[in-house]
This record gives C-alpha cells, structure tokens and sequence, in this order.
C-alpha cells in the first residue's frame, strides 16, 4: 500500500492527448498470479484429481474405468476396474448435509440397475445378468443371499432404480423421492404437501409466463435507462415533497403528542408511580420533538442551500440519456460483464472440484475408507486459489468500469460528436487492454485487500453464534461493519480513480489523487448526486418491477391451470429487480463519469476563447443560469469548482 505515495510532478489535466501504459508492474504481478491460479488447475490434473472427480472412485481408492495401483494397507485397491465405469452408493439417500458427501460406501460398477431390486436373490440375478456386482468386492456373488455381512457389505434393501449422471459417471436414483427429507423442513413450514405440490405446478405450467415477464422486465429496463432524462425532474420534485411533508408532518405529530400528554398530566387523577411515568414519558417526548425540530430545520437549509447542486443532477441525468443513445453498446455490459463472471466462476468451482479430490490416499481407520487429502504446503492451494476468486472477480468487474469510463470520456471530451469512433465502447476497451490493464489489477487489489478480512471476520462470527459474550459479538460486528464501510469508499475512489486513468493515461496513484481531490473540492455536489441521483435510480426500479407485477397479475390471472402463483409471481418480481439493478448500475455508473468530466472542464475551461467547455448544452445552460443567478459574472456555484485551477 506504500506504493501509492506518488512521486509524479502534478501536472494539468490533459484530455485523450497522450497515451502510456500504466502500472506495468502490477500487471506482472497480476499475470504471475494468474498463471498461479492455471498451476493450480493444472495440479489436480497432473495428479489424477480431476480423472478421479469426472470418472468416480469407490471407497477402497480405485478410480472406475481404468487400472489402479494398490495402496498399501487398503486390501480392495489396486483393481483393475476398466469395465467397472460407474460409481454405485450402498446407501444412495445417506447424505450428510455438514461435510456435503454421501454417507455411503462407494463400488465401481459395470452397469447401474435400471429396475428395483427388492430381495438379495434378485441382486444375484442382477450380478448373473449383467456382469454388475453391487455388493463389496470381497463377497463373490453366489453368497449374494447366504454371507454373514450382507448387511453391511451389500445395498440396503430395497435398491432404488437408478441410472447414470450424465459426465460424472454416478448411479443416481431415478425417483428423487429418496431425498424428500432433505425438504422436509420447507415441507413443514408449507404444513401440507399438497400445498407445496400446487406451487410447484404453478411454477411448472407457468414457465412461459415467466419467461416472458423477465422479456419485460428486460425491455422495461432498457427504455428506462434512455427515458429516465425526462422524468428525473420530477422523480426528484417527489422526492422533495415527500422529505419536506414527512419531516415537517413528524415533528407536528410529536409536538402534538408532547402537548397533549402534558395536558393529560394536569388533568388526571393517578398514583405517585404513575404520576412518575406520564412525567417521564411528557420529558421523553419533548427530547424527541426538540430533536426533530432541529433535524427539520437543518435538513430544510440544507435542501435550500443545495437546491442548484440539485439542479446539476437532473442536468447529468438528462446527458447520461444522450450518452446511451449515441453509445448504445453501453447497455450490454452487463450482460459480457455477467457472461465473464459466470465463465469464471464455473471455471472456478470446477477447480475447487478437482482439489477435493487431488492429494494422496488417507486411510479412515474408523471406517475403513479411502479418502484423498493434500497434505504439507499444498493444503494451502485451496486458499491461493479462494483469494483468486475474490481478486479475479474485482478484476473483471473493474474492467467493466474502465470501458465505460472510456467510453464516456471520449464522448464528452470530442467536440464535434461526428467524429466519435464507430463504436467507442469497443475502442474503449480496446485502450484498456493495451495500457491499463496493470491499473485495474492494482485497484481491484485493494478491493481484495480490504474484502479478505471482512468476510474472514464475517465467518469467525457466524461460526461463533451463540457462544461468544455480548462484548466480544459488539466488537466483531464493529469491525465488519467498519471494514464494509471502507470497501465501499474504496470502490467508489476506485471507479473515480478509473476515469482518471481514462481521461490523463496517468498510474492509478496519480489518478486517485486527482480525482480525490477534484471530489473534495465539490463534496456538496457530489453528496447531492450521490443521494437525489441514486434516489432517483431506486424509484426507478420501483417502477420497472411494479410495472413487471402488474402485468404479472393480469397474466398469470388468467392462467387457469393452476391455483397457486404467488411463486411464480414473487420469481419474477426478483428477476425485474435484478435486471433493473444490473441496467441502472450502469446509469450510475455513466453519471459519476459525467460528474467528474463536467469537473474537470469546469477547473480548467471558463468559455473563453481557446477555453471552450467541452460540455453538453444541458449542461452549459447549467452553467449559464448559476452565472447569472450569482449576478458577478462566474458566481459562487462556479467557484467551487474552480478554486485551485485558475492558478495551474
């Protein structure tokens, strides 16, 4: 974290004239730690790990479908087990839920029994017939009915039809029913089966409903980013009244609720005791009214003071509309962004598949079976590669930041909008990944840094429920939330450290610190986005997942197959909600860009000859109107944003 004390002269900001690659050292270090992460995958491979997680291995250590070397103490092992491709379980349904395996001894068979088997003789026809021996290796099958340890050697009557899963080679039951006692505490809480079964079909012959209602909520969220310049003067107008009545209208009631409690005090007959109570409730009250008067009062002057402020943020909401219609390709990060997260993260839970099953054979003495351990150094692989989820997932999202801020940057500091490149989020991207690439891994490093103890910390302390003191669940709580608390000032420094880079081409040290400082000289605009905008954007999902309801409503009423859908409807209502937080995300996101552009134009630009703004008209009338309302020609609202720039 030393690192981030920069040494470069400060200089001004220089938009898209130059371009250097930044942080190459991090960009080493992050494809060093990138090739760790392919060495990791690359072990269990080497080793046999993933063979034995794809093909199954029995619970003496042979891996099914292949000959195997004997392990020394285990008197099963060493088969050759090339015929024997599937993996049968004795006890399919004993699962333990804890340690997320099956409680049962695992066979290599040749083929999984298609049918019931009801009785031991039909579990020696089975073995006559097929080849397939479903009792322990050392109980040939002509003892199926006779031998003493039947009853734990062999499968427990009756054996389920099963059939094998598809890749991994298992015999999985055929009837699921076997694993209803894992659902049988939601079976509990619905208290009727028949209840459950009803929403299930719901689900069932409503699928496509549902699916066309996520469509919607689809659309509805694409109209909504282009749409929402137009209706956030008055979503933000409605926000006002609501803040002005609530807080006025709750220190009347109070107010109110004080006067009358004082008058039914002087008014009433009671006992000393509860003479003592109303007295303490009527001093109670009068804190609370005071206190809310004040925070009225206070909160009234701040949204008078920061009504321009205000004013700015409709402007930038009403840009970031134009932005997405001149840079469409805008609204489909979040489906790459998405796409990439999901590659990474089944590439990822694969590996963790693999190392499950990687390391040397482990005799359980308690149980006589076979398991696979990594022992030594290499245990710690699995944290290696856990700290790579966390790193390569900030990775991939800080990119997504980087191209549009790119993007943006090049749309608002291009004069002439003719001249924009054919698709400047390509472009963007383009950019990114030949200079700052080394950037995003330093940022999302940080990220990682700050993310690491927090979810260790959130572990120790659901692990520690119930059984540590009040002091110490305060303490763990604190820091949780503290460390929060910075990941999220972090991410938002992050992203505006990102369009730093974006706009100078300058180390992410560098970029943060400009950027800081241009957020410090305009804290109060900033707070204002940061609350009326996302404000905005929360009632803006309101609308895209009420709209998504209503019409879900009216769908699945007349749907008639089925007599439950608040499931399906509840399905849906999640869906819209996520969508629209994915699409609007990038909303915000293009706005914080557009703030911290308009910034920057504001510090060095005034309008003059060779001075041009490089801004939007909105944004100029912006800038017009705060001149003449301050009546000196540049005005108090401008000044903020240009103390410290005149003089550079």
């Amino acid at each position: 974290m030393g690192c981030c004390v920069s040494t470069e002269k400060k200089r001004d900001w220089k938009p898209l004239e130059e371009r250097s690659c930044t942080d190459i050292p991090w960009l080493i270090i992050y494809s060093l730690f990138c090739i760790g992460m392919l060495c990791i995958c690359g072990y269990p491979i080497a080793t046999g790990g993933a063979s034995r997680l794809i093909s199954g291995y029995d619970s003496y250590g042979n891996t099914c479908g292949q000959k195997n070397t004997e392990i020394e103490g285990v008197p099963l092992s060493g088969k050759d087990m090339s015929e024997n491709k599937y993996v049968f379980f004795l006890e399919p349904c004993n699962i333990d839920l804890i340690k997320r395996k099956v409680k049962s001894i695992a066979l290599c068979v040749s083929k999984c029994p298609a049918t019931e088997l009801a009785t031991y003789e039909d579990l020696k026809k089975f073995a006559l017939n097929n080849g397939s021996y479903l009792c322990s290796y050392d109980i040939p099958f002509t003892k199926y009915t006779s031998h003493s340890e039947i009853s734990t050697k062999c499968p427990k009557l009756p054996v389920p039809a099963s059939k094998a899963f598809p890749l991994f080679h298992r015999c999985i039951p055929v009837d699921v029913g076997c694993y209803a006692e894992f659902a049988q505490a939601f079976v509990t809480f619905v208290s009727d089966n028949s209840v459950l079964r009803r929403v299930i079909a719901g689900v069932t012959a409503s699928k496509e409903i549902i699916m066309g209602l996520c469509v919607l909520a689809l659309v509805l969220s694409l109209i909504m980013m282009v749409v929402i310049r137009y209706i956030s003067r008055v979503l933000v107008w409605i926000l006002t009244i609501l803040v002005i009545i609530g807080s006025i209208g709750g220190t009347a009631v109070l107010w109110w609720l004080y006067v009358d409690s004082k008058n039914a005090l002087n008014n009433q007959t009671m006992s000393v005791f509860g003479k003592e109570v109303a007295s303490d409730n009527v001093k109670a009250l009068l804190v609370y009214s005071i206190g809310a008067t004040i925070f009225t009062v206070v909160l009234l002057l701040i949204m008078f003071f920061m009504r321009k402020r205000v004013a700015l943020t409709i402007s930038l909401f009403h840009v970031a509309g134009k932005v997405f219609i001149h840079l469409p390709l805008l609204a489909l990060q979040p489906f790459w962004t998405f796409l990439c997260l999901m590659l990474f993260w089944v590439y990822w839970i694969a590996v963790l598949l693999f190392l499950g099953t990687a390391g040397t054979p482990v005799k359980n003495n308690s149980t006589n079976v076979v398991e696979y351990q990594m022992q030594g150094p290499l245990q710690y692989l699995v944290w290696y590669h856990a700290v790579g989820l966390i790193w390569i997932n900030e990775f991939i999202l800080a990119f997504q930041q980087m191209t549009i801020a790119g993007a943006v940057v090049t749309y608002y500091f291009t004069r002439d909008k003719s001249q924009l490149p054919a698709t400047p989020i390509l472009s963007s991207m383009a950019r990114t990944i030949r200079y700052h690439l080394g950037t995003l891994a330093k940022g999302s490093f940080i990220i990682t840094l700050v993310k690491i103890p927090r979810l260790i910390l959130t572990y120790i302390h659901s692990q520690l429920k119930g059984k540590e003191n009040a002091c110490a669940r305060c303490m763990l709580k604190a820091c949780v939330c503290c460390l929060w608390c910075l990941e999220k000032c972090l991410a938002y420094l992050n992203q505006n450290a990102y369009t730093a880079t974006a706009i100078n081409s300058t180390s992410f040290c560098t970029s943060a610190r400009d950027a800081f400082i241009i957020l410090v000289e305009n804290a109060l605009r900033v707070a204002a986005i940061n609350t009326v905008g996302d404000f905005v954007l929360f009632l803006g999902k309101v609308l895209i997942v009420s709209c998504t309801a209503f019409a879900g409503i009216l769908a699945l009423n007349y749907q008639r197959d089925y007599t439950v859908w608040v499931l399906p409807l509840l399905i849906v209502c999640l869906f819209a909600f996520l969508v629209a937080h994915c699409f609007l995300s990038v909303f915000e996101n293009v706005v914080d860009v557009l703030f911290l552009c308009f910034a920057v134009d504001t510090k060095y630009n005034d309008g003059s000859p060779g001075r041009q703004y490089y801004m939007d008209k909105a944004l100029m009338e912006f800038v017009e109107d705060s001149k003449k309302m301050a009546g000196d020609g540049r005005g108090q609202e401008m000044r903020s944003m240009t103390r410290g720039g005149t003089s550079t």
